[in-house]
């Protein structure tokens, strides 16, 4: 297989992984929706949507295909991390953006391996024995704490590029469609940038509390927001912007520029 051949599979494979993450945060957005509305539906994660795609006719199959395209998306975010496509640079800022990368690679890849699991019929295993075991040592404490900020910090970044629109120097979004496609991608950044944040404020106030146990993700943070004074329509709205980002994935599948290149410079 020539450079230009592999090149072409890579960009093929991370075009995948950037429709596998849409239909993951489609579950996800779509299931909250109802739920807030009273529909029916609920309030889930990652794994739940995936679970809930595996009950469907062919899941198995469908998920078979959202696994390799999670590989696929680990695969480009660790590029992207390593030769710096977007051009980040080694400032101070570039290295968190690339760092954010890493993470994403890493956590794509172990949704991946948790759904391959699932496949193989082993069960989806959950956090409470390691996280006790993190809690266990100060070292623990403050690991969690810090991966905590980070998980702010990525969430005040989601929000920065919905807001301000960073986006749209990375994806080449048709004059016809970015009328309408460009608001959904803002939308569906800011509304994820925001669950990231209660997210990475649960992480902070286990480590502050030392209080090991279920760690508290996506769906708890959905939970949270129903449970404020707006609830139901806070809850409905963010759960709408998760679905907007699933579109913004799907979007990104057909239109983001994915610089690749296996040269040895």
């Amino acid at each position: 297989m020539n450079k230009s051949t592999a090149e072409g599979h890579f960009t093929a494979l991370a075009r995948m992984g950037y429709a596998a993450r849409g239909v993951v945060y489609l579950t996800v957005g779509g299931l909250a929706v109802l739920a807030a509305s009273g529909q029916g539906g609920s309030t889930t994660d990652s794994k739940g949507a995936l679970l809930k795609i595996m009950s469907k006719p062919f899941g198995d199959f469908i998920v078979i295909v959202i696994v390799v395209g999670l590989f696929g998306y680990a695969a480009w975010s660790l590029v992207q991390a390593i030769k710096d496509t977007d051009h980040h640079g080694t400032s101070g800022k570039g290295v968190a953006v690339r760092g954010g990368l890493l993470v994403s690679a890493v956590t794509h890849a172990l949704l991946a391996l948790w759904a391959i699991g699932l496949l193989l019929g082993m069960g989806g295993g959950g956090s409470q024995g390691w996280t006790r075991g993190l809690m266990s040592s100060g070292w623990g404490q403050l690991g969690l704490g810090l991966v905590g900020v980070a998980v702010v910090g990525t969430g005040l970044a989601h929000i920065f590029k919905g807001w301000t629109a960073r986006f749209e120097r990375y994806m080449d979004i048709p004059a016809d469609k970015n009328s309408w496609a460009s608001p959904i991608c803002r939308f569906g950044l800011i509304a994820r940038g925001i669950v990231w944040c209660i997210v990475g404020a649960f992480l902070i106030e286990s480590a502050v509390r030392a209080r090991g146990g279920e760690l508290r993700g996506m769906a708890d943070a959905l939970v949270a927001l129903r449970d404020t004074q707006f609830g139901p329509w806070l809850m409905g709205v963010v759960a709408a912007g998760l679905f907007a980002f699933g579109l913004y994935s799907l979007l990104e599948a057909f239109y983001r520029r994915v610089n690749v290149s296996f040269s040895e410079s």
